[in-house]
């Protein structure tokens, strides 16, 4: 055992992000006509994407722990770019500095657990003292197939460094396996699988038992030392089946929440660890491993600082806070059926000039404050502020970030003819807690509950796509406490 102030890696903070809107498995099999599974799957909202969620559970990471970071490690299999970076635009969200290593990890539903070894080795070779890695999946099945029940929508963060950590990495074991059980193609939309059975009894099974005895047979250690076992799988059954293979009672093994919001792809492994921590004791022993052409195991010892991460809304509260969508809205937002467009003008393109000119105001939403009075500004994107609207001094400002700051909604509008895939469309004027005001559109929220006053916070989301460039930019949600 290392300890809380350790040299070598270790977690020092955890993040998670659950989309709010869920889907019914039982109204999609009604649908079809068909007997289906009971529970509900996380859905991404019409806004989000892979890249979007992963931003979201870094900041509640970093929430938790306010630690400058050397690099960003992004993990996915549903990238929304082929040739464009994704770390770069995370870390250029969270306003990282541009030192700051950037890596995406993908192709490999064990991306997150690789990401975290990968960080693990920065950060005990000396290269980096703090590496935030985010996972996040958004994966599509084929309508009135098997994964379109199973696959969900998430993502969950780690920040890997060195002191004062919450979870010491005392061992660690990976191995490689080339068998073809999920897999998509460029051409492909939804998730090609191998028959469910031979997944499970010749890949998923063999190696995860391989990699899971090895590990403890390398510490010493047994299935009864441990307070929490947590391990991805495919489905429920493989889930519960590897956890009788290998001796674990039922109350060590971490719930994989696929009843609750599905198969997370890339950020179910770490969805799970950061449940189980939150719930963990000092001294607490937990297992750890991500399955996907291969196996990363790691074994983890809590320490006393495990407090430090609570305060935060939990996974199983984010779990809980889920509003149901109609099948027809999941369709439409996935593009999977066709629908009339707009008959209003189209947005215009995006000029890849002007954002790359007003980069920190999209990115990491930049205004500025007066030097002179402390009054905080924003300005209408391509124009520059040059005299306070308070004290009137000229030319005379810092740069002020207001991403990470809360507000109130002072008016709002609905717009029942904008053109949106979440009917109507709704923009507010936002007024930020320390001053400053926004126009911006409004996502996530319930009209009914809509109001003057109601509290927001900022959210980065995919406005609209032109010519191929996604267009990112802060919108303001409901603050959920």
């Amino acid at each position: 055992m290392k300890g809380e102030n350790s040299t070598m890696a270790g977690i020092i903070s955890i993040g998670a992000y659950v989309p709010k809107y869920r889907l019914s498995l039982e109204e999609v099999s009604k649908f079809w006509g068909v007997r289906g599974a009971s529970g509900e799957k996380a859905v991404a909202g019409y806004d989000e994407d892979s890249l979007t969620m992963a931003t979201a559970a870094a900041l509640d990471c970093w929430q938790r722990c306010q630690e400058p970071v050397d690099g960003l490690y992004f993990a996915t299999t549903t990238g929304p770019y082929k040739e464009k970076q994704g770390a770069a635009v995370i870390a250029a969200a969270l306003d990282l500095d541009r030192v700051s290593r950037t890596v995406d990890f993908t192709n490999s539903l064990r991306a997150g657990s690789i990401a975290m070894r990968a960080a693990a080795d920065a950060v005990n070779s000396g290269s980096a003292q703090r590496i935030l890695v985010a996972a996040a999946d958004c994966r599509i099945g084929a309508p009135q197939g098997r994964f379109e029940s199973l696959l969900g929508d998430g993502a969950a963060a780690v920040m890997i460094g060195s002191g004062p950590i919450i979870a010491d990495i005392e061992e660690s074991y990976s191995i490689f396996s080339d068998f073809t059980d999920l897999w998509r193609t460029e051409k492909d939309k939804f998730v090609q699988s191998a028959e469910g059975r031979f997944i499970e009894t010749e890949g998923f099974l063999p190696t995860m038992q391989e990699v899971l005895r090895e590990i403890m047979k390398k510490t010493s250690t047994a299935p009864q030392d441990f307070a929490k076992v947590v391990f991805s799988a495919t489905d429920a059954r493989s889930h519960a089946e590897l956890a009788r293979r290998m001796g674990f009672d039922r109350k060590q093994v971490q719930e994989p929440f696929f009843l609750q919001i599905g198969n997370t792809g890339t950020a179910a492994p770490l969805l799970m660890l950061a449940s189980a921590l939150e719930e963990a004791q000092p001294q607490d022993l937990v297992l750890f491993a991500g399955y996907g052409d291969g196996c990363d195991a790691f074994i983890l010892r809590v320490t006393g600082n495990i407090g430090k991460i609570h305060g935060q809304a939990s996974v199983k509260q984010k779990i809980a806070r889920g509003m149901i969508i109609n099948y027809g809205k999941y369709l439409n937002w996935r593009e999977l059926v066709p629908v009339e467009t707009s008959s209003l003008p189209q947005r215009s393109e995006p000029s890849v000039t002007a954002r790359w000119r007003e980069r920190k105001s999209i990115a990491a939403l930049y205004g500025v404050r007066c030097k002179d009075c402390g009054t905080p500004q924003l300005h209408p994107i391509g124009q520059k502020i040059r005299v306070c609207t308070k004290c009137q001094s000229k030319d005379n400002f810092e740069p002020y970030k207001f991403s990470d700051k809360k507000g109130k909604l002072f008016s709002y509008a609905v717009d029942q003819l904008q053109p949106t895939k979440n009917p109507p469309g709704l923009n507010g004027v936002v007024d930020f807690d320390g001053g400053g005001r926004l126009i911006c559109e409004l996502t996530d929220y319930d009209l009914d509950k809509v109001r003057v006053g109601m509290p927001v916070e900022m959210t980065f989301r995919r406005m609209y796509q032109g010519q191929g460039i996604i267009n990112y930019f802060w919108k303001a949600k409901p603050l959920e406490e």
